[in-house]
C-alpha cells in the first residue's frame, strides 16, 4: 500500500542527487548519449555532451570578450597617463609665470582633445592683475566657484563661466573645475572645459581625473598669487 504522506520527488531532489552522486553517469553512460536537449542556437535536438560543449564555448567567448575589454582599458589608461605626463611637463617647463594660465588651457585642449578651454583666476599678485585671464569675472562667478567642492559636469545653460569660452553658443556640455591653493576653502580660479557633444561632460560621469587636473593646475597657478 502506498504511503500518501511521502512527498513526491521534485526536480530539485533529482538535481541534488545527481550533484552528490558523480559516478551516476559512469554507471549509466548510455544516458549521456540518449538525453536530447534543444539547442538555443539552432533549435535542433542535440545530445547532453553537445550542449555542454556549447555552454563551454559560450563561457570561453565571454572570457575572451572580458579579456579584450581589460586590454582595451589598459591601453586607454596608458594613453591618458602619457597625455597627462606631457601636459604636466609643459607646465613645469613654463618659466614665465604670467603665461601659465594660457599654457594650462592650450595644452589641455591639445593633449586631451577638448574643443574649448577657458580659465579665469582672481586674487593674483598686482603684476598679473591686468591679464585677460583675470578680467571679466563677476562676484557671482567667484561665489559659485567657492561653492564647488567637486568639479561640475553637465549642461552649460545659464552659467556665466560658459561666456568665457571662445564660442559659448556651441558649448553643449561643460565641466567646471575649481582651483584652490592646498586645502583652502576659497577658490582662486575656475577651469572651464566644453564640448559641442552633449555626452562629453555629463552629470553621471566620473570626476577623479578632473580632480587631478584641478589639483595640478592649482599647484602650477599658485605662482600667480601674492
Amino acid at each position: 500500500m502506498t504511503d500518501l504522506n511521502i512527498p513526491p520527488i521534485t526536480e530539485d531532489d533529482i538535481a541534488n542527487y545527481l550533484a552528490n552522486t558523480p559516478d551516476f553517469f559512469e554507471r549509466h553512460a548510455s544516458l549521456l548519449a540518449a538525453v536530447q536537449l534543444t539547442s538555443p542556437h539552432s533549435h535542433r535536438a542535440i545530445s547532453l555532451q553537445e550542449r555542454q560543449a556549447e555552454m563551454l564555448r559560450e563561457k570561453i567567448k565571454a572570457l575572451e570578450l572580458k579579456a579584450a575589454a581589460m586590454i582595451r582599458y589598459g591601453h586607454e589608461n596608458t594613453a591618458i597617463a602619457e597625455r597627462l605626463q606631457r601636459w604636466t611637463r609643459e607646465l613645469l617647463l613654463t618659466r614665465v609665470a604670467r603665461e601659465l594660465p594660457r599654457v594650462v588651457a592650450r595644452e589641455l585642449a591639445a593633449q586631451f582633445l577638448v574643443p574649448q578651454v577657458a580659465i579665469k583666476v582672481w586674487g593674483v599678485a598686482s603684476e598679473f592683475a591686468s591679464e585677460d585671464y583675470t578680467l571679466g569675472v563677476s562676484d557671482d562667478a567667484t561665489t559659485f566657484a567657492h561653492s564647488l567642492s567637486l568639479p561640475y559636469c553637465g549642461a552649460s545653460t545659464g552659467l556665466e563661466a560658459a561666456r568665457w569660452l571662445p564660442d559659448p553658443a556651441s558649448a553643449t556640455s561643460i565641466a567646471l573645475v575649481p582651483l584652490r591653493a592646498g586645502i583652502a576653502p576659497q577658490a582662486f580660479g575656475l577651469l572651464v572645459l566644453a564640448s559641442a557633444d552633449a555626452g562629453r561632460f555629463t552629470t553621471d560621469m566620473g570626476i577623479d581625473f578632473l580632480q587631478r587636473i584641478g589639483e595640478l593646475s592649482s599647484a602650477a597657478l599658485s605662482r600667480l598669487r601674492p
